[in-house]
């Protein structure tokens, strides 16, 4: 029988190149291999051995979460952002072709390839718009790569995964661990992981979410080391200084991250960060309400770079 979510990616593969990006594959370093979509202006270059060129706009760069790679997870952002910015959707490691031989799994790992993709990609400047897990390692990236990582927009995520954050976001979803709920192995546990993520109950046949399960949940050995290199002990938690500008767009009836995590996590990120909600959305925000999410995304996005060029008039 045809799986229906494998037999849908050429459409989402068309709609994708429409938009505007393209999927091109990246070696890091030896035994580490990352997947990009990138501009597809950046792909026409007369000699195929060379590296995409240089973008040509401002960079956005959406990092998806755990459930799903790159680009399902931003189906509906890539082409609200393609008009005005050179759009890139990598799959972190373990998703979707990503992969890597190191024994590393941690979100410092994910974020120095990711950086060091980029970089490869002519990209020298950013903006990072990070959605769960993906928000975990966009903020190690802007912590340790201040002159890449200009601005961070995080949805649904955290600064860092402490002990007290997982134990309180498992006892209000009613899960004993992260794997058990965002690695499902059964329909049962794909329906409880939407179910859990979304602000109004969304339905589709158990046929669906058996095909979805079948796609988006390889690697499973490699997720679980990647879900357990995240948690950190309280006494080891901090709150780096972000010389960045970090805004917090939030669905206000997320249940995994809720949004008096994310008002605390603003006070502790100071002067430079902002925070928005979303009426009548979950933790997965930008899909449940995606065109509110693209226009105030939008919104800051035009903000910061019209504050940049003030201040940078000669650019």
């Amino acid at each position: 029988m045809v799986n229906l979510v494998e037999a849908l990616r050429p459409l989402v593969h068309g709609l994708m190149k429409m938009a505007g990006v393209k999927p091109y594959t990246l070696e890091i370093e030896p035994g580490t291999v990352m997947n990009f979509w990138v501009p597809l202006e950046t792909l026409k270059t007369p000699k195929k051995c060379q590296n995409p060129a240089k973008p040509s706009k401002p960079v956005v760069v959406l990092i998806h979460g755990f459930a799903a790679e790159g680009i399902v997870t931003w189906l509906f952002q890539v082409g609200a952002l393609t008009k005005k910015y050179s759009v890139y959707v990598p799959d972190l490691l373990f998703f979707g072709r990503s992969i890597t031989d190191k024994t590393d799994r941690s979100p410092d790992f994910q974020a120095e390839c990711l950086a060091t993709g980029l970089h490869k990609l002519g990209v020298e400047r950013c903006t990072l718009v990070g959605f769960s897990y993906g928000g975990m390692v966009a903020f190690k990236m802007a912590e340790r790569h201040p002159d890449l990582v200009q601005a961070v927009v995080a949805s649904g995520s955290v600064v860092a995964m402490t002990d007290t954050i997982n134990e309180t976001m498992l006892k209000g979803i009613g899960f004993s661990s992260s794997s058990e709920f965002l690695l499902p192995t059964s329909v049962k546990g794909t329906k409880a992981l939407f179910s859990v993520g979304a602000h109004k109950k969304l339905w589709f046949p158990d046929r669906l979410h058996k095909d979805f399960l079948e796609v988006m949940f390889n690697n499973r050995k490699e997720r679980g080391e990647l879900l357990e290199a995240l948690l950190i002990g309280n006494k080891d938690a901090t709150v780096p200084h972000f010389p960045q500008m970090i805004h917090l767009l939030w669905g206000e009836n997320d249940r995994i991250f809720n949004v008096e995590i994310a008002q605390n996590m603003k006070e502790q990120l100071g002067e430079n960060a902002s925070f928005q909600v979303i009426k009548k959305a979950g933790h997965l925000v930008h899909l449940e309400r995606p065109c509110v999410y693209n226009r105030y995304l939008n919104r800051f996005l035009a903000s910061f770079h019209a504050d940049k060029t003030r201040e940078n008039p000669q650019k």
